[in-house]
């Protein structure tokens, strides 16, 4: 198990009085409409004092400059401070009305002003090198640090990064990197696989408040990167909710992988259609390694990815709607001998030894059936289950209206992609009940 030392970097906006325990500044709406000064706390939370950070802030002066924050950080004094330890420096986002951050996250900027929370970002870059230097010239080196910034806050570590002349500290992950005022950019201007030796990024809203485009050596893209499952459609979800869910979900996302409950495989794959397909099923190329898993632990799979020309790859994979986020992956073949062709949606159901069953959680694309021919389909299951002893397929048109075809099975097979050992189960094995149901409208 991993313990480390842990810096909270950000920016808050208000006088606080001073408490033994600092806490995360909330501020209300007049402040974020009115604006307020840059002002930078620095946070350390390590193995003795998981619940009481150690503040590096000066309680007494909240309107420190960029130019004075010097003279007053001092981290040799630091009751906890190990320099020869991993140190993690976390750095949230854009936060518009100055709402406490959720869990791991801080803030660095709170204003309605987005302007100015890019300027104020681009400061912190210069206020966060002070105490960093002070930790490389106490005995710390630039591999031993590892970023971790979510929305605005990707693009200030990689900034960072390339103020140390890029490539050198050890690992950025970037969290739903900002795509307003980035989209683009340049690469010297935002995120990029070069400002560490590591770079990893989830996306989760690219269609909205997240950059579309790969920024990392490895580009997480659940369910696509956007729309996630449980996250509101509309504003009838709650207003708030319909417009930050989405880009908060790759904070949930990575802090669910620190907990381990399960492990959320992604598949390498040039497009979500090739991977909602069936085409991107394999993950040799890391061979011994599995399929990548996006998180604390994806540095695992940095060797490999480093390595190609360029060093950057695309990964996809589906979630649950709620935590841990887990679908376990199956690839179905189905091969029919109608001698029409046929298109439909197919749900598929299966029951272990004991009764217990689930059913396939991925709202794939209309498949295509023609006589004799494969047809590929992506399933996901909420549960895995080592003995099936049962699968019924459910067939539909999803047409209203229209005349009634049968889809008629040949041969069916069914493969775990979650764990690539386990035998495969086919329409022949013995002991194995296919049950095919035909549905036709709505």
């Amino acid at each position: 198990k991993h313990y480390f030392n842990c810096y909270v970097a950000f920016l808050p906006l208000a006088t606080l009085p001073y408490q033994q325990c600092p806490k995360f500044t909330s501020l209300g709406f007049s402040d974020a409409f009115l604006g307020t000064n840059l002002k930078v706390q620095l946070l350390l939370y390590t193995k003795r004092n998981q619940n009481c950070a150690e503040s590096f802030s000066d309680h007494n002066n909240y309107n420190l400059t960029v130019s004075t924050y010097l003279n007053v950080t001092n981290l040799t004094v630091s009751t906890y401070l190990n320099v020869t330890k991993k140190t993690i420096i976390i750095i949230h986002g854009y936060r518009p009305t100055g709402s406490p951050p959720v869990k791991i996250a801080v803030s660095n900027a709170r204003t309605l002003n987005y302007p100015s929370a890019l300027s104020n970002a681009r400061k912190l870059v210069d206020i966060l090198k002070i105490p960093i230097d002070q930790m490389l010239n106490n005995g710390a080196t630039l591999e031993s640090f590892y970023m971790i910034g979510v929305s605005l806050g990707a693009h200030v570590a990689g900034l960072i990064g390339k103020a140390y002349g890029g490539g050198k500290i050890g690992r950025i992950t970037g969290l739903d990197p900002a795509g307003p005022s980035f989209t683009g950019k340049s690469s010297h201007e935002r995120l990029d696989y070069t400002d560490a030796q590591f770079v990893d990024v989830i996306h989760t809203d690219i269609d909205a408040l997240g950059y579309r485009k790969p920024l990392g050596n490895i580009d997480f893209n659940p369910n696509g990167g956007t729309d996630q499952p449980g996250c509101p459609t509309s504003f009838l979800g709650g207003l708030s909710q319909y417009f930050k869910c989405d880009h908060q979900r790759s904070v949930y996302l990575y802090m669910s992988s620190l907990e381990e409950n399960c492990n959320v495989t992604a598949y390498p794959c040039d497009s979500y259609e090739d991977y909602r397909n069936g085409k991107c099923v394999s993950c040799e190329v890391f061979h011994p390694l599995p399929c990548p898993i996006p998180g604390y632990y994806a540095d695992k799979w940095k060797n490999h990815l480093i390595e190609k020309s360029p060093p950057v790859t695309t990964a996809y994979f589906d979630t649950s709607d709620k935590d841990p986020f887990c679908l376990y992956h199956y690839f179905v073949d189905i091969i029919t001998w109608n001698k029409n062709g046929r298109s439909g949606f197919i749900k598929i159901k299966i029951t272990d030894n004991a009764g217990n069953t689930t059913e396939s959680k991925i709202n794939s694309d209309a498949a295509s059936f023609h006589q004799y021919k494969q047809a590929k389909i992506l399933a996901g299951f909420s549960s895995d289950f080592d003995n099936i002893s049962k699968i019924a397929l459910t067939f539909s048109t999803k047409n209203v209206v229209g005349p009634k075809y049968k889809l008629r099975v040949l041969e069916m097979r069914l493969k775990s992609l979650s764990v690539s050992k386990r035998i495969q189960w086919t329409s022949s094995s013995p002991k194995l009940n296919i049950y095919l149901l035909i549905y036709y409208c709505l």
